[in-house]
C-alpha cells in the first residue's frame, strides 16, 4: 500500500512540475523515427518552357531493417503531361530496396505544348507513406502552332544581287508536320527555298516540337527599278501554318558598255610601234559606278596601257573617254591579231574585242623596191653585155 501511494504521489508531483513521463517518451521516440523509405532529388523546383522535357534523378533509400518493396506513381498532374519512370533502360512501376541501401530511378517528364503559364505542383509516391513534392514553373503560355521567323527580314542591294535570308521554321505542335513552302514575288523574280544550306526544296518535314533552318534566296531581274519590294513567304500544312514578310530594297541596277566613239572595233598598227585608241565607257545602269579599272588580253610580247588607268566615278547614264595605247611586238609578222580590253568594277564589267592588223615598217617596203631595181639593172646589164652573142 505504501509503495502504491508513493508511486501516485510521484506521478502527481511530475504532473505538477509539467512532466508527462509516458506520453513525453512516446512522442520523443516517434518524432525521431525515420520513415522506412526516403525519396531524394536535388532539384525540386524547375522553370521550363512548354514542350520541354525534364529529367529527375531520384534516390530511393531504405531506412528500415527489412527489404522494402514499394509501388511508384505520380499524382497532381493532368493526363496532358507525359512521364515515365525508369531504372536503367527499364520502365518500372515498383522497386525493391535492401535494408540500409538505396536504388536510383529516373523520372522523365514532358511539359505539354498546350499549357497556360503558371506553377504546377505534383508528387512522386513510394508506397502509401512517402511522397516527394516537386514543382514545375511554366515560364510562358504554350502556343501549339507554327512559327516562321528570321533575325534579318530586310536586305538591301543592287538589282543583280542575290538576297539571302536565314529563317527558322518551328513546329510547336505534338504532331509531325509536312509544310508546303510558297512565296508571292513580283513578275520576273525568282525565289528558292533551301534546307541544310544547299538542297532546294518545295516542302519540308518537321518533327513535333522541333525546328528546321531554311535559307531563302531571292533573285530580282537585272533591270528592276530601285525601290522597296515586300515578299510574303508561307509554310503551311493541313492543320497549321505561318507566314513571314521579307523585304528587299533595290538601290539600282548596274550596267556598263565599252566601245569607241565610232563603234568601230578594228585598227591597224606597225610591228614594234604604238597605236592610240579612243574608248568610250558608258554607265548603262541606274546606279553610279565607282573605281572602274581596265585590263587587257593581248598576243605574246604585246602591251596595252591606259590613260587614265582608273575612273573614280561615272554617274548613271553618263559616258566618258579613255585612251588605250596598243604596242605591237617588233617581231610581229603581218596579219590580223585579237586584243581584248575589259572595264571592271565591283558590281559589273564590260569588254570589247578589237581586230588589230599588223603592217610591216615602210623601210622594208623601200628595201624591197631597191632590191627589185637592182635585179632589173642586173638583167639589163647582162642583156647588154651578152645579148648580141
Amino acid at each position: 500500500m505504501l509503495a502504491y501511494v508513493c508511486y501516485h504521489v510521484s506521478l502527481l508531483w511530475m504532473m505538477f512540475c509539467g512532466f508527462q513521463p509516458d506520453t513525453a517518451v512516446h512522442h520523443a521516440d516517434t518524432a525521431h523515427v525515420a520513415p522506412a523509405i526516403r525519396l531524394y532529388t536535388p532539384y525540386t523546383k524547375i522553370s521550363v518552357h512548354p514542350g520541354q522535357s525534364i529529367t529527375y534523378n531520384i534516390d530511393v533509400t531504405n531506412n528500415s531493417k527489412v527489404t522494402q518493396r514499394v509501388d511508384l506513381w505520380l499524382s497532381g498532374l493532368s493526363t496532358a503531361w507525359n512521364y515515365s519512370l525508369k531504372s536503367g533502360s527499364w520502365d518500372i512501376q515498383q522497386i525493391a530496396v535492401l535494408p540500409g541501401q538505396k536504388e536510383s530511378v529516373t523520372l522523365q517528364l514532358t511539359v505539354p505544348l498546350r499549357i497556360n503559364k503558371g506553377t504546377y505542383r505534383f508528387y512522386l509516391h513510394a508506397g502509401h507513406s512517402t511522397a516527394l513534392p516537386l514543382t514545375v514553373i511554366v515560364a510562358e503560355r504554350g502556343i501549339y502552332k507554327t512559327a516562321f521567323t528570321t533575325d534579318q527580314p530586310n536586305l538591301e542591294g543592287a538589282a543583280n544581287s542575290t538576297f539571302t535570308f536565314n529563317t527558322t521554321l518551328q513546329n510547336a505542335t505534338a504532331d509531325t508536320q509536312l509544310y508546303a513552302l510558297n512565296a508571292e514575288v513580283p513578275p520576273g523574280w525568282d525565289i528558292a527555298f533551301k534546307a541544310n544550306g544547299y538542297k532546294q526544296v518545295a516542302s519540308i518535314l518537321v518533327s513535333p516540337n522541333s525546328t528546321q533552318n531554311l535559307t531563302i534566296e531571292v533573285h530580282p531581274p537585272d533591270q528592276v527599278p530601285a525601290g522597296k519590294y515586300r515578299i510574303p513567304v508561307m509554310a503551311s500544312s493541313g492543320s497549321t501554318g505561318a507566314a513571314l514578310d521579307l523585304e528587299v530594297v533595290i538601290t539600282g541596277n548596274y550596267g556598263m558598255n565599252l566601245s569607241t566613239p565610232s563603234g568601230l572595233l578594228s585598227t591597224d598598227v606597225t610591228a614594234g610601234s604604238e597605236k592610240t585608241l579612243k574608248l568610250t565607257v558608258t554607265n548603262t545602269g541606274s546606279a553610279d559606278l565607282k573605281k572602274i579599272n581596265f585590263t587587257s588580253s593581248t598576243p605574246t610580247n604585246w602591251d596595252v596601257s591606259f590613260d587614265p588607268k582608273t575612273i573614280d566615278e561615272l554617274p548613271a547614264g553618263k559616258t566618258t573617254e579613255v585612251k588605250a595605247i596598243i604596242k605591237a611586238d617588233k617581231h610581229a609578222i603581218a596579219g590580223d591579231y585579237l586584243v581584248t580590253i575589259r572595264a571592271n568594277t565591283t558590281e559589273t564589267s564590260a569588254k570589247a574585242d578589237f581586230r588589230v592588223t599588223v603592217k610591216t615598217p615602210m623601210i622594208w617596203g623601200w628595201i624591197g623596191i631597191f632590191i627589185i631595181l637592182i635585179a632589173l639593172a642586173s638583167i639589163y646589164y647582162l642583156f647588154r653585155k651578152y645579148g648580141r652573142r
